[in-house]
């Protein structure tokens, strides 16, 4: 089993106006409501692959049960922890002749409900997959990664981490399985830059002497590189085509991989399946779906 985590989880509310304006009323030409959340894109691309999982991650208010509901209607197992006070967010984004994007807050989290949702991992059990993906809400404890892999460690769950800068660091002591920075965020957690596959190679290793099994350090139109945990190098490039949407392309990349890996055994194979996932939401409105999914995994290189 693959459990996620999304710890400020959100409906994104997306609005197309044909030109912003700043001197009278904008209307909108149509209107579509999006779940969001790092863990959760995991999590919807794994149903599509046909592999199970459990979403986690607070909940609160009636966007909260709206976001539960769409999740479930689409067949997500979820088991949030529902939060008393405030609700969860949602995300405006406009788009026109230039993009618009405003995120909200999301709840407020008490003591309580944090232990409420580490509970939830006492169901893990060896050889299982978590997966911690995204940024920590500013009132949720700055070190609840390195408390959700502290409760946990030891026990063979697969640890895969989606984060970037400190958050990342300071949990590559609990050895995850996965790490996937993309090269300007491999760069900036050193203080360097990291364009050409020599200066990726150099940090990405470091990153496993630290502590990671494997990395996979993704590079937009240049493809991918997987270093893995037994000192191999794996390529993938990238299908042409029209970029439509970016976002979730990332973590489409982590799911596929995941399933890839379960599925085979082979870090190549969990590469390339990463590689046509990410490919296949990048030329989608929202995230890719199988057809397409497989569509790519057969014209990549």
């Amino acid at each position: 089993m693959v459990y996620t985590i999304t710890l400020n989880p959100a409906l994104d509310y997306v609005m197309r106006v044909g030109r912003l304006r700043y001197d009278d009323i904008n209307r909108s030409q149509s209107e579509t409501i999006y779940y969001g959340g790092k863990g959760i894109n995991v999590s919807v691309i794994l149903k599509r692959l046909d592999l199970p999982s459990r979403a986690l991650g607070f909940t609160a208010g009636f966007t909260g049960a709206e976001l539960k509901r769409l999740l479930e209607a689409d067949g997500i197992d979820c088991d949030f922890t529902d939060v008393a006070r405030g609700a969860t967010r949602i995300n405006v984004k406009i788009k026109a002749d230039t993009e618009l994007d405003v995120n909200a807050n999301g709840p407020e989290v008490s003591a309580d409900e944090v232990e409420g949702l580490m509970s939830k991992l006492d169901e893990i059990k060896e050889g299982d997959y978590l997966v911690l993906a995204g940024s920590i809400p500013k009132n949720v404890p700055s070190d609840i990664y390195e408390r959700i892999l502290e409760r946990i460690d030891g026990r063979g769950i697969n640890i895969v981490v989606d984060a970037t800068g400190e958050l990342l660091l300071r949990v590559l002591k609990y050895r995850p399985f996965l790490i996937k920075p993309n090269h300007h965020e491999l760069g900036d957690l050193f203080g360097v830059k990291t364009e050409t596959e020599e200066q990726i190679g150099i940090y990405a290793r470091k990153l496993r002497e630290i502590g990671a099994r494997n990395v996979l350090v993704s590079r937009s139109k240049d493809g991918a590189i997987l270093y893995d945990e037994n000192g191999g190098v794996h390529y993938i490039g990238t299908v042409p085509g029209q970029v439509v949407n970016s976002v979730g392309s990332g973590d489409s990349m982590v799911a596929g991989f995941i399933a890839g890996y379960i599925q085979s055994g082979s870090y190549a194979s969990a590469l390339r399946l990463g590689a046509a996932c990410g490919n296949a939401t990048a030329f989608s409105e929202g995230l890719a779906d199988a057809g397409l999914i497989r569509e790519m995994y057969n014209k990549l290189k």
